[in-house]
């Protein structure tokens, strides 16, 4: 099996179900990790996320790195 095989489908955060928002889509991938596209243009392209990596961005998102 492929490393970056996509073994699940996209999923969108309920938070942008609805709206004219601006969202991404993530789908985990066979080693653990995540890929990630814009939910406007599905077609445009994917970027994958080892593991450490995307577990390394969810700790920075919980401890509000990313904030304005």
């Amino acid at each position: 099996m492929e490393r970056q095989q996509i073994i699940t489908e996209f999923k969108k955060s309920s938070a942008s179900q609805g709206g004219q928002q601006e969202c991404v889509e993530v789908a985990h991938t066979a080693d653990g990790g995540r890929v990630v596209r814009d939910s406007k243009d599905p077609a445009g392209g994917l970027q994958f996320y080892g593991p450490g990596d995307w577990a390394a961005f969810i700790d920075g998102v919980k401890a509000g790195a990313f904030e304005g």
